[in-house]
């Protein structure tokens, strides 16, 4: 007859539990390791997603809005009542002003075909149709173009540096 067990784990429980979460961390390390060029194309995927819903809201408010970045940032702007002053977007999260990672910059390349100055804003009209345009971003060895079509729809593609 043997004697009951007593309750709890045995060490070589306690191990495999120790040696399965020491597992995970490392590929979680691993995964979260800061990459440069994983931080351009994210930062890149989430400028392109916003310029998207911008596009769309001119056309779902039948407002025209606008978007300028200034190498650390970007920003989206409405065109007010009078139709002479640009102001901030502030009532929508995902319009709202975002910095782009530190080692990065991020300016407007081009406008239907010609190019911009550092300090250009952009509009979105609300008929949807708009000028093709063009950013760049630049960093950690990586260029790259986040551009759209007449028909709004934003891609990022690489380019030569």
């Amino acid at each position: 007859m043997t004697a009951p067990r007593a309750p709890g784990f045995t060490l070589v429980e306690v191990l495999v539990v120790v040696a399965i979460i020491a597992i995970a961390a490392g590929v979680a390390a691993v995964a979260w390791r800061d990459d440069p060029r994983a931080t351009a194309e994210r930062e890149a995927r989430r400028f392109a997603g916003a310029l998207e819903y911008a596009a769309a809201r001119a056309q779902w408010r039948n407002e025209t809005l606008g978007v300028s970045a200034d190498g650390r940032a970007w920003r989206f702007w409405r065109r007010a009542d009078d139709g002479a002053r640009w102001l901030a977007v502030a009532d929508d999260d995902v319009l709202s002003p975002r910095s782009i990672a530190a080692d990065h910059t991020l300016v407007p390349l081009a406008y239907a075909g010609q190019p911009l100055p550092p300090d250009a804003l952009i509009p979105l009209r609300p008929s949807g149709r708009n000028e093709p345009y063009a950013f760049v971003l630049d960093g950690a060895g990586i260029r790259l173009v986040v551009a759209s079509d007449p028909l709004n729809h934003v891609s990022v593609v690489a380019a030569n540096p």
